[in-house]
């Protein structure tokens, strides 16, 4: 269908700005918080909020923010969901994602541990991934002290948190552990750049995640590109996806990562594993940002809230 008339109004804005690939990471990173901050419009309630400091790997510390439902939701424990935000690999902080952590939080009433997960080219893989699976290994274990059930735990993340999710996913089920109920993701990254799909040649540019700007990620995220084939990198090329957990994906039609979603969610049901699979038409890559102003946004937030509370039940 069309590109809805909301979307390309924001995203004629967002042509006006220099694109990512031609930044250096420092401005990028500047610049996309800056546009996050712009598109945000909606922060349901939640009961609270609290930064807080714990053991990464190795040692060293990992910052993660935890978000805890109204007392509406039932008073506990609640759910747990551990959240992995988008950012090319590169860019966005616990900041840029509060907005979407405070709505799945409240929409699903369920504990969020959104992950503060080291970021390239600074560390380049596997760092990003190594800290979410044992971000989410701590949140398991300390779950009783969250208010929140360790036998029903759920991954997430949108873009390249997606990947991490999708990634945390396997290591969980080849680590014998932690149990999963789910893995939400969002427009996921599953794959490298090249050879690319239609998706990546139809959409490469335009509608603001281009192809270019998808190199240039990949480019600092990888130390070398024969990394690239790692399923810890590119969870597509995983062997066997039989035994992972229950999936919603969600793709946008005007994206450049449509295509490796998609087939993502066809391998996990090839694999036997339960899979709801949306793609939403006439929206683009980081639509979910829009709560509050796209109403497909508002959509994909209600289908995101009513899977969970059905996996998780």
């Amino acid at each position: 269908m069309p590109l809805d008339p909301k979307v390309k109004a924001m995203l004629d804005v967002r042509a006006a700005l220099p694109s990512v690939e031609k930044q250096t990471v420092a401005e990028a990173r500047a610049t996309t918080i800056a546009r996050v901050a712009a598109v945000t419009a909606t922060a349901l309630p939640v009961a609270s909020v609290t930064d807080r400091s714990i053991p990464g790997p190795g040692g060293s510390p990992m910052a993660v923010r935890i978000y805890t439902p109204l007392a509406s939701g039932g008073t506990g424990p609640h759910p747990l969901m551990v959240f992995f935000h988008g950012s090319g690999f590169v860019i966005c902080n616990l900041d840029t994602h509060d907005a979407m952590c405070r709505n799945l939080c409240s929409a699903a009433g369920i504990v969020v541990v959104s992950v503060d997960y080291r970021l390239a080219p600074e560390h380049k893989f596997p760092a990003a991934s190594d800290d979410c699976f044992a971000a989410t290994q701590w949140a398991v274990a300390h779950a009783a002290e969250l208010g929140a059930d360790p036998a029903r735990v759920v991954i997430a993340g949108d873009s390249a948190g997606g990947n991490l999710a999708a990634v945390t996913a396997l290591r969980a089920r080849e680590s014998g552990g932690p149990a999963l109920r789910g893995q939400l993701l969002l427009y996921p990254v599953t794959d490298y750049h090249t050879p690319g799909t239609p998706s990546y040649r139809d959409n490469a540019e335009g509608y603001g995640l281009t192809r270019e700007a998808m190199k240039w990620f990949w480019g600092h995220y990888l130390a070398r590109e024969s990394d690239a084939d790692n399923p810890y990198a590119s969870p597509l090329k995983a062997a066997d996806f039989r035994g992972l957990p229950a999936a919603l994906v969600i793709t946008a039609e005007y994206d450049v990562l449509r295509d490796e979603g998609e087939r993502y969610a066809e391998r996990l049901r090839e694999a036997g594993v339960p899979v709801q699979m949306t793609r939403y038409d006439g929206h683009h890559h980081g639509f979910f940002n829009c709560v509050g102003t796209l109403p497909r946004a508002d959509d994909a937030l209600a289908e995101c809230a009513g899977w969970l509370k059905a996996v998780l039940r």
